[in-house]
């Protein structure tokens, strides 16, 4: 079963018969059989007896009682919430019992199945009817090739743009140009599937159809996995001359990650860069992370942060020790205002807490019966459960089957489903979630800074993927401009458009750093400095970094992809934020920035040389980030080589420090 939908009725109307105007309600399913696409209608009972039909909604199997679960019960961190979240502690804690339950002794009928039960192939379909728009319940019109109209189908409990969607998955629908209501079945389809299907063996075929249907998870597991599949569907058991040309495979991949595609003509952020001396990298080195005491010391006696900028740029410099995560962690994302009182914060969290527990509830008191019609929260559902068991268990927070990190895990995905129906839960957001949930040690407090975080991770997760495509272009572009050579290369090899970068970029590197270096990468890019979209920056630190061992191996499209998911767990991330920040500034100090790098990177003037005592140039313009902030307050430090400094001290750190 494909889709499934209840509370779809037929309204029946016969005449001056007696049961003129029933409302007959069924259940509507999408099957899949032996590679046929069936759809199914049949009543909810397969009688005629009306009152039956009715009553049904009336009747005990929609109540549930409230029970106590011990598993569901989570057990808190160290610092337990505050007692106004107590009060919320039910809607943790209780999980739904159906109660026992008959439909009485209404009087059935011995014959057979109903009249009005139908199901047909998808390959018999002419075409579907809707409804207009705003006119009463949404039904649609099955319309057969043999000319057969199918009785109305009313979907009471849910749109019935769902079940288009579905079987737009398998049929091409066009919109009649005669009556923009009536949705025409493209004939064609099947025919163009078949010959698809003759290109490639059955196993690699397979394959490939995963890839297609669920990118995500593809890119997530073993992304060299791709390419061998891709690798194999173009060869054939025959002779050497039959097989496709490597050149052709970079298309395939375009084609196997859907909307992913990228067409330089049309998209916008493509700009010729011509070759341009950058100059050489200048010496970048890193302080510790910042302190307590220095927390403690830039802060007023209500509360407020003195400097926000100047936290910022320590931060930057070295990130956190982690007994400030918990709270540096909720201004960085924003959930907290920079320049909140301790009061002030208190209450946001108290309002907070209400309303993360009023979208829990909404949820947490769906029926089974109730889900079953609402196959949206079915499916989010579904994927969170899978998500959350393949979450990383190295740390453990998250050790155990039961552990109640996951439970909670599990339970904040689904409220922010709540908070988002729209989007949803896609694959991959259990990624995002696990390291702030692991700082927070809170649920609410989690939720909250989950959601600052998909505000800014938004677009990578939505269908059309065009944020994807936005940062592949951009990172493309600032790569070209750092060695064209390593791009031309590239290029050569069908690796252009930089698709190893696809896991990276989704979710923020969080598959390629071990779970304490990534809460690190993390807090240094939420302080958004040294310039806009340091996350590229990154991926073209790590790739400057292997460019080397790719060129002089001779790597080829599948052994880039392969040496790139190999490189998990392997990259040194005080190396990389090195080599990261000196790119920018390497980029920063540049005479001659192309626009398009200027606009990347939010340079508020492309053309000018910060002075090197100021930071202005002759006409007083100011460039978005001089590299002088950053060198002016690192204290014992990482050098870009990865060798420790303890001598080298500043004398400027003292003047940067709030009164």
């Amino acid at each position: 079963v494909i889709y499934e939908q209840e509370g779809v009725f037929i309204h029946s109307s016969c005449g001056k018969n007696d049961d003129q105007d029933n409302l007959i309600a069924g259940i509507l399913r999408v099957i899949e059989k032996e590679n046929e696409i069936i759809v199914d209608w049949r009543p909810l009972d397969d009688t005629l007896d009306t009152s039956n039909i009715l009553c049904a909604g009336k009747d005990s199997s929609s109540v549930v009682e409230w029970t106590q679960t011990p598993k569901d019960k989570c057990s808190r961190g160290a610092d337990r919430p505050s007692s106004y979240e107590a009060e919320w502690d039910m809607v943790t804690t209780v999980s739904f019992k159906k109660k026992p339950h008959s439909n009485g002794d209404t009087a059935t009928h011995a014959n057979g199945e109903s009249k009005w039960s139908f199901l047909f192939s998808l390959t018999d379909l002419k075409s579907i009817k809707q409804n207009k728009e705003g006119m009463g319940w949404s039904y649609l019109v099955f319309c057969l090739k043999d000319d057969v109209k199918l009785p109305a189908l009313h979907f009471h409990h849910g749109d019935s743009k769902l079940l288009i969607k579905c079987l737009e998955k398998h049929v091409v629908l066009n919109e009649s140009s005669q009556d923009k209501r009536i949705l025409l079945v493209n004939s064609q389809n099947k025919s163009l599937s078949q010959s698809f299907e003759n290109l490639f063996d059955e196993p690699s075929y397979g394959l490939l159809q995963k890839l297609k249907k669920d990118p995500y998870t593809v890119t997530m597991g073993k992304f060299s996995k791709v390419t061998n599949y891709i690798f194999d569907s173009f060869r054939s058991s025959d002779l050497s001359h039959q097989r496709r040309p490597p050149s052709e495979m970079a298309d395939f991949l375009n084609d196997a990650i859907p909307g992913l595609k990228i067409n330089q003509q049309e998209e916008p952020g493509f700009e010729v860069i011509t070759r341009i001396d950058l100059g050489s990298q200048p010496e970048v080195s890193r302080r510790e992370p910042v302190s307590a005491e220095e927390w403690v010391k830039n802060m007023d006696s209500e509360g407020r942060i003195l400097d926000a900028d100047y936290i910022k740029r320590l931060i930057f410099k070295g990130g956190l020790c982690h007994t400030l995560r918990k709270e540096a962690w909720k201004f960085l994302l924003g959930y907290f205002p920079w320049n909140s009182t301790k009061e002030e914060r208190a209450n946001l969290q108290k309002r907070k807490t209400d309303e993360y527990f009023r979208m829990k509830l909404q949820w947490k008191s769906v029926s089974e019966e109730q889900e079953k019609r609402n196959s949206r929260l079915r499916d989010y559902r579904s994927l969170i459960e899978k998500d959350v068991n393949r979450t990383d268990r190295t740390n453990k927070f998250y050790e155990g089957e039961d552990n109640p990190g996951l439970i909670l895990l599990h339970d904040i995905l689904m409220t922010y489903c709540m908070y988002d129906f729209d989007l949803g839960y896609v694959q991959g957001m259990s990624d995002l979630l696990s390291p702030v949930l692991y700082v927070m040690e809170n649920e609410v407090d989690a939720f909250w800074c989950f959601v600052s975080y998909m505000d800014q991770m938004h677009q990578n997760f939505e269908e059309q993927m065009q944020g994807m495509k936005t940062q592949l272009i951009q990172l493309s572009t600032l790569l070209r401009l750092l060695d064209s050579g390593f791009c031309s290369y590239l290029e050569s090899q069908d690796s252009g458009y930089l698709y190893f970068c696809f896991r990276w970029l989704l979710i923020r590197f969080k598959r390629e750093f071990s779970f304490q270096d990534i809460l690190r990468l993390w807090e240094v890019m939420w302080t958004e400095l040294p310039c806009q979209n340091f996350h590229l920056l990154l991926c073209c630190a790590i790739l400057e970094s292997e460019k080397q061992q790719i060129m002089d191996k001779h790597y080829g499209f599948n052994e880039i992809l392969k040496h790139i998911n190999e490189l998990s767990m392997k990259i040194d991330v005080e190396y990389i934020l090195c080599k990261a920040e000196a790119i920018s500034m390497q980029m920063m100090n540049c005479k001659e920035l192309p626009q398009a790098v200027s606009e990347i990177l939010g340079i508020e003037s492309s053309s000018v040389t910060p002075d090197s005592d100021t930071g202005e140039d002759e006409s007083g313009a100011v460039l978005s980030c001089p590299p002088s902030l950053y060198q002016s307050i690192s204290t014992p430090v990482t050098a870009a080589n990865g060798t420790r400094d303890t001598t080298q001290q500043t004398s400027e750190t003292q003047s940067l420090t709030p009164a």
